[in-house]
């Protein structure tokens, strides 16, 4: 078929939006109440949940390419994660339209659904290296999501597999931690290797890249939860959140929350 000729006849074919399954994804919007600007809330949302599904996929296989030495391949999806979170703060630029008083149409028609209930942001916590075990009690319900989340804490983390890179090449990192599915304490030997490798670029130059890939994930993640913090004090104040949280209160804490710490305290000492 030419392109002056397009295919027109889809009988027994496969046509655009039976391989999208669009019937699907635009019937997954179910207003409940009547309010006009609810379905911008729900679209909004479901199309960030779609981004962080390809955060995660790309997230938990640059992980694997660290850990199997193929850093090209890394990079490659790393730039790509902090492209989707890019367009993830854009989204916030759309719920930013959203008024006061039109949210408050249908907020009691949320019940006590809440973003911080999402398992795939806590699942790119998880994959990035920010852990806590108790965070999977939001989602105790339902015991499939949360031995999905279990799984990646059972597992080293992407920034896990950047420090075991690095003793790989030779640098002291201290040693391993015990219990992957616990935070991370503050290896003061890892920034001390990180610094190494800011002031020796040319040298080192595939951990140096890998470096800045990740300060760039992390930037655009902080972005994301500014922009997130920011979008809610303007639509809801400081009222408290629907899933009970302290609203804005808890989004700015959140803020303080780093992924990569000593790549980032490292810059103080260069």
């Amino acid at each position: 078929m030419s392109a002056d000729n397009p295919e027109t006849d889809f009988a027994g074919k496969m046509a655009y939006g039976d391989y999208l399954r669009l019937d699907l994804v635009l019937g997954a919007q179910h207003p409940r109440s009547a309010a006009h600007d609810e379905l911008l809330f729900i679209i909004q949302h479901q199309t960030s949940e779609l981004w962080m599904k390809l955060a995660v996929h790309e997230l938990e296989a640059a992980r694997d390419a660290i850990a199997g030495d193929h850093l090209p391949t890394a990079f490659k999806m790393l730039a790509r994660v902090s492209r989707i979170l890019e367009q993830l703060n854009g989204a916030w630029d759309v719920l930013r339209t959203l008024t006061p008083s039109e949210y408050t149409e249908f907020r009691e028609d949320l019940g006590q659904s809440s973003g911080f209930q999402s398992h795939q942001y806590r699942a790119i916590e998880f994959l990035c290296g920010n852990r806590n075990a108790a965070m999977l009690k939001p989602h105790a319900h339902r015991a499939d999501i949360v031995a999905g989340l279990q799984a990646i804490l059972a597992r080293p983390s992407l920034y896990d597999e950047a420090v075991r890179l690095l003793a790989r090449n030779g640098f002291d990192v201290g040693e391993e931690r015990g219990d992957l599915a616990e935070p991370r304490a503050e290896n003061p030997q890892l920034q001390a290797a990180w610094r190494a490798i800011y002031q020796a670029p040319e040298r080192y130059w595939a951990l140096y890249e890998l470096a800045e890939k990740l300060v760039d994930l992390e930037d655009y993640f902080r972005r994301w939860r500014f922009n997130h913090v920011t979008t809610v004090e303007r639509v809801i104040g400081l009222k408290r959140g629907t899933g009970g949280t302290q609203g804005v209160g808890y989004l700015r804490k959140m803020l303080e929350v780093e992924l990569f710490p000593e790549l980032w305290h490292v810059r103080t000492e260069l």
